[in-house]
């Protein structure tokens, strides 16, 4: 089964901009679909961006549409999300997801996940 470690996560200042990755283990990582998801104090764990297995189709939440970018590089291994224009209510630990079967933007639809990463901003 596909492991996963995300990294890139920090503090920074509201405006600011973050890239996180997430690497994967294995060499079949370009056959999964892929998704960050994110989870702030007290609430659920929320959809933030997913991406095809080729990378040529991207999925965002409304919340973060037209600052966010996820992309992929299947020759690394390695799922990016972008993040700029960012905002204290984008405060939460970040976590990377892979499924096998489709795109989605439910999180109990994802068997395999990472650990997480923490990103926190700063008014």
């Amino acid at each position: 089964q596909v492991q996963l470690v995300e990294s890139g996560g920090g503090l920074v200042q509201a405006g600011g901009s973050l890239r996180l990755s997430c690497a994967a283990s294995e060499r079949t990582f370009s056959t999964y679909y892929m998704g960050w998801f994110r989870q702030a104090p007290g609430k659920e764990r929320e959809f933030v961006a997913a991406i095809n297995r080729s990378g040529r189709d991207t999925y965002y939440a409304d919340s973060v549409k037209g600052r966010f970018t996820i992309s992929r590089d299947n020759a690394k291994y390695t799922v990016y999300l972008q993040m700029n224009s960012l905002k204290p209510d984008d405060t939460a630990v970040y976590y990377c997801a892979a499924r096998s079967y489709s795109v989605a933007s439910r999180p109990d639809l994802y068997p395999y996940w990472g650990r997480g990463t923490q990103v926190t901003v700063s008014s």
